[in-house]
């Protein structure tokens, strides 16, 4: 029966924002990024001041759980849907300060406009985002929160207001005041999930119900999931993943933990220290989110992938019994913070991104898979805790591990899946001999000569297998072409931009449309001097200058002025030697004969890795 699954009631918003104050009801803090738009929020206050529904609020109530003397433990209720209108009612109506998705604090603020509320027509603006111009009206109140506010005299205002806007009368005033204050005490209608339903439900519901709107993911249904755990120390956890995942944008926000969470900080346990080292760190290559961190902390510590497991063993699920008991809540929060602490860990976690880094990856432009990412960093946790390989080793397997799984797109589908799959051989055959079939499965001759030529025929500067070609150069410490000193890498980390090879404009007098000269294969990083002395030209203009140049030592276009050095230069940019005598009528083939040389560059530096 649908009863027995939920039950359905309403409650004021007051009300709901007074639960969570009290943490009856579980909901990530504030410190979690806020990632709806402002116009969002002034829509959503628009639709309680209209009194439109606004949907229901989703919360689960934890199964209760058996206690070791055998008394029954209640659960508390777990928050599925609704975690960002919440939000945008606590920063907008009760006036908390949020995090936006770049982690700066501060507060969406909605200014209202009674002379419009009074209008009574359907299109005017009543409520619109605060800008400098609602601060200097007289007719709109700046933000509704001073409303709102314990301190807001409601006499005091009407004068006030009154005085400014002799058009409306302090009687009109007072009904479209007590309309705004009504929002409070509008009913948001509240679907309780049993606790006897079972977690592959919830799960399943919870993922169903954000597969639209503002997505979350299973990480996100954990986080909530040991928010609402105070007995075995889930919220002060949850709090170690969010600060991590925020000192890792913003280091200077320790700052403030420092000054505004001291009880976090006199944990008995040292929390806060395993943290101290990010203040100081302004590494970008590898920022985690929250989701990443429970990930690897999972993978690594159970040898196991997917998320939907790990609610169901932190509710104390028994898979044999189907009972829940807190002997399996226990050991799976000592396991999972054991886990998050291996992974904040500054000597794992620096070495880590060392060897991302040195395997070209040396910024996360070049990083464009997350999964296949959060599989390393497990992978090499997994190795520091066996015996199996050499410390010197490890950062080589992993290496090759992660720029296999981009080139294959080994974690681009069912990621958790193919995570199983992966930490299932590696418990059968260990590490190295797992990579070593894998390599055997799919590291043909055909994947090197045919697939890879084949996946560089994108136009995105965002294809893995470009990223990994970008890799290779910043690994071999390539120059720039055309450059004599310039090497790929500065600019890369210099934030350079790509250029074409064939020009761009060239190319479009000559009838070429974005999707033909927008190709990978055309290619590459130049130093600016370069490339505005290459301008428009065709390459057997510019390159045959370039040639020039090395007999009479003048410089027109690059800066190389030694054969044997353009030869050099040309090789390690894969240009093809017959690009003297290239125009329009060969960029095709141009096309083709690069991306054999890049395919071959590519393999030459996984197999060198």
């Amino acid at each position: 029966m649908q009863s027995e699954k939920f039950t359905t009631t309403s409650m004021s918003i007051s009300a709901i924002l007074g639960l969570i104050k009290a943490n009856d009801i579980a909901i990530p803090e504030i410190q979690r990024p806020f990632v709806w738009k402002s116009k969002q929020v002034r829509d959503l206050l628009d639709s309680l001041y209209r009194g439109f529904p606004v949907g229901y609020i989703i919360i689960w109530k934890n199964p209760n759980v058996k206690l070791k003397d055998g008394s029954i433990s209640s659960g508390k209720k777990v928050l599925i849907d609704g975690q960002q209108r919440i939000t945008a009612m606590m920063t907008a109506i009760a006036g908390r300060e949020i995090y936006d998705d770049e982690y700066k604090l501060g507060r969406v603020k909605i200014a209202f406009n009674p002379i419009a509320a009074l209008s009574g027509e359907d299109e005017a603006e009543l409520f619109a985002v605060q800008t400098p111009a609602h601060l200097k009206s007289k007719h709109w109140i700046p933000d509704v929160a001073d409303i709102f506010s314990d301190g807001f005299s409601l006499f005091k205002f009407i004068n006030e207001y009154c005085a400014n806007n002799p058009d409306i009368t302090p009687e009109q005033l007072d009904d479209v005041i007590s309309r705004l204050k009504a929002i409070q005490t509008q009913s948001i209608g509240i679907i309780e999930l049993s606790e006897s339903l079972e977690i592959d439900i919830v799960t399943d519901i919870f993922v169903r119900i954000n597969s639209k709107g503002t997505t979350l993911n299973q990480g996100d249904f954990v986080m909530s999931k040991i928010a609402a755990d105070e007995l075995h120390g889930g919220n002060s956890l949850r709090k170690i993943i969010d600060y991590f995942s925020h000192l890792a944008v913003v280091p200077s926000y320790y700052d403030y933990i420092l000054s505004h969470d001291k009880e976090f900080c006199a944990k008995p346990e040292g929390y806060i220290k395993k943290l101290e080292w990010l203040k100081n760190d302004n590494e970008t290559v590898y920022d985690p989110q929250c989701d990443d961190i429970i990930r690897v902390a999972f993978m690594h510590q159970f040898q196991r992938a997917k998320l939907a497991e790990l609610v169901k063993m932190l509710s104390g699920r028994d898979f044999d019994t189907r009972e829940f008991k807190e002997e399996i809540i226990e050991d799976t929060y000592n396991k999972l913070y054991k886990g998050v602490t291996k992974f904040i860990n500054e000597h794992n976690f620096k070495q880590f991104v060392i060897a991302i880094k040195s395997a070209g990856f040396i910024t996360s432009k070049l990083i464009n898979s997350n999964m296949a990412i959060d599989f390393a960093y497990a992978l090499h946790l997994i190795l520091r805790d066996s015996d199996e390989v050499s410390v010197s080793e490890i950062k080589r397997v992993v290496q090759r591990w992660y720029v296999l799984s981009v080139l294959t797109g080994r974690y681009s589908n069912s990621p958790e899946s193919a995570f199983a799959k992966d930490l299932r051989q590696i418990s059968e055959f260990g590490v190295v001999k797992t990579l070593k079939n894998i390599e055997d499965a799919v590291l043909s001759e055909n994947f090197w000569n045919v697939q890879i030529p084949q996946d560089l025929t994108n136009t995105s500067t965002n294809n893995p297998t470009y990223l990994v070609y970008l890799a290779a150069q910043v690994y071999f410490n390539d120059i720039s072409l055309l450059s004599q000193n310039i090497c790929v890498k500065e600019l890369i980390e210099l934030g350079g931009d790509v250029h074409h090879i064939f020009p761009k404009q060239y190319l479009k007098d000559n009838g070429f449309e974005k999707n033909r000269y927008n190709q990978e294969a055309n290619y590459a990083y130049l130093d600016r001097p370069v490339n505005e002395s290459i301008g428009k030209q065709a390459p057997i203009n510019y390159f045959r200058v370039a040639l020039e140049q090395c007999k009479t030592k003048v410089i027109k276009c690059g800066s190389i002025t030694d054969i044997n050095d353009l030869k050099h230069n040309l090789a390690m940019n894969c240009i093809p030697d017959e690009v003297f005598d290239m125009d329009y009528s060969r960029y095709v083939e141009f096309l083709e004969k690069r991306r054999i040389l890049m395919a071959k560059k590519i393999r030459r530096y996984y197999e060198g890795l």
